[in-house]
């Protein structure tokens, strides 16, 4: 039997404590992807990946506005596999699923298959934060990375 090799992309904006990047860095082993910044995507080389993850952390209850920018430019697909990944100072299912629907509606707009979400808690030292030490210190931990290993083998096994 044929085995197919699936070309994966993350496309990752990680910069306050790189705690998005400690997950991507994860997922890029598994998946044998490459990561980019959103300024280094050309919108038209995605055609040639067959899974693409999108990743920031959450600010005022979104993405990060380069990756929500980008995710304006791409042009259309059919059927394009994408999932959506973010650390963030507060967790919950309805939280994240609120924090990912933007940038959710932008890539489903545009054709996009959103296969899978992943989202963990991640250091948060934004605004008043940092005079209290900052909030969820040390995060992601080693049971997030594992979490999100997991999530990736997961990821690899169903496409």
């Amino acid at each position: 039997m044929e085995n197919i090799v699936m070309k994966s992309l993350l496309v990752l904006y990680s910069y306050h404590h790189n705690n998005t990047e400690k997950i991507a860095d994860v997922f890029a082993k598994v998946l044998a992807a490459q990561i980019k910044t959103p300024q280094q995507i050309n919108p038209e080389e995605l055609q040639g990946y067959s899974l693409i993850g999108f990743g920031s952390g959450i600010y005022g209850e979104k993405h990060h506005i380069f990756l929500l920018d980008l995710a304006d430019k791409l042009p259309p697909v059919t059927n394009k596999k994408a999932f959506i990944f973010s650390t963030s100072a507060i967790m919950g299912k309805a939280k994240v699923a609120q924090d990912h629907s933007l940038l959710k509606e932008k890539l489903q707009s545009k054709g996009y298959m959103i296969v899978d979400e992943f989202s963990c808690k991640g250091f948060n030292t934004n605004s008043f934060l940092k005079l209290f030490g900052g909030m969820n210190k040390g995060r992601p931990n080693a049971e997030d990375l594992k979490d999100a290993e997991e999530f990736a083998q997961n990821l690899k096994r169903n496409l």
